[in-house]
């Protein structure tokens, strides 16, 4: 009897049917794990376009990799006028591309701090490091703001198609359209930091790319930004650009604009001079 009762329920977990939105893919980054629900599909010019990371990495096995090569140009110059031992800061990393090239570039000499808010996208970023054996690399399931404590973010379906990555965690009148309708009154906790509260005693690098909540994260960097002057990648897409450039250029930083990206430099970063800018480029010399 008893063993007739196992074998029903074994034939019971067997019929269930269950999605699989995250699959491991080989990409030009490593082998990842993404969300091949991870897109979100829109009309623009009478064609249908869609974007999202996933997207990109099922569809060209890479993401974004104009930036990726920018970016590590910038690490490999900083080493040279600084030396080894960079630390670079992932703010938003989603399922981690940058932060797994990032810290394969620098293995032996650099390393990582990577922070990711959305729980099932950190679990993805979290094993994507350890399938790329990046060991150079400490994530922090956590968003990033002016405060320390905690911040009540939503949470979408990821089974729904959608642009998991444009998730704005904060409600506001003019929140993007990720695919799905996010309800803000369902929220889970997770905990909030500041690149202040880390009190590192030195920092190279930090990428911002938080949804629209670019301008806490540098709020919450004052200390860290003046004591070490690290090279700015952030993201304006949902900011102030002119409030941030304001602030930043206040605190001796050169800025350049790279579409929905900004780049900021300090002026006393030999760094500065290996950046050329034409009419329409920015490049590393």
């Amino acid at each position: 009897m008893l063993i007739k009762k196992i074998h029903n329920r074994i034939r019971i977990l067997r019929s269930i049917r269950k999605p699989n939105p995250f699959v491991l893919v080989s990409t030009n980054h490593g082998m990842m794990i993404v969300n091949k629900n991870d897109y979100r599909e829109f009309e623009q010019n009478g064609k249908n376009v869609r974007i999202g990371v996933g997207h990109q990495l099922l569809e060209t096995g890479s993401y974004e990799q104009a930036e990726v090569d920018f970016t590590i140009g910038l690490l490999a110059v900083r080493r040279r006028h600084h030396g080894d031992g960079l630390l670079v800061i992932d703010c938003g990393a989603n399922i981690g591309v940058l932060s797994v090239e990032w810290a394969r570039f620098m293995t032996g000499w650099g390393r990582v701090i990577s922070f990711e808010a959305q729980a099932k996208l950190f679990y993805a970023l979290a094993g994507n490091i350890v399938l790329n054996n990046c060991l150079n690399i400490d994530a922090f399931h956590a968003a990033v703001g002016n405060k320390v404590g905690t911040m009540a973010i939503p949470e979408p379906n990821y089974l729904i198609p959608s642009s998991y990555g444009s998730l704005d965690l904060e409600e506001r009148a003019n929140n993007e359209s990720i695919g799905q309708k996010i309800d803000y009154n369902k929220t889970t906790n997770v905990d909030l930091k500041t690149i202040d509260s880390l009190a590192l005693e030195r920092v190279d690098f930090i990428k911002i790319d938080v949804e629209g909540m670019e301008e806490a994260v540098l709020e919450g960097a004052k200390v860290t930004i003046d004591k070490s002057k690290p090279i700015l990648f952030i993201e304006v897409l949902k900011s102030n650009p002119d409030v941030i450039h304001k602030n930043l250029s206040a605190l001796g930083y050169e800025i350049f604009s790279m579409g929905m990206n900004s780049l900021a430099v300090h002026k006393e970063d030999p760094t500065l001079k290996n950046i050329s800018t034409t009419e329409n480029t920015i490049s590393i010399k």
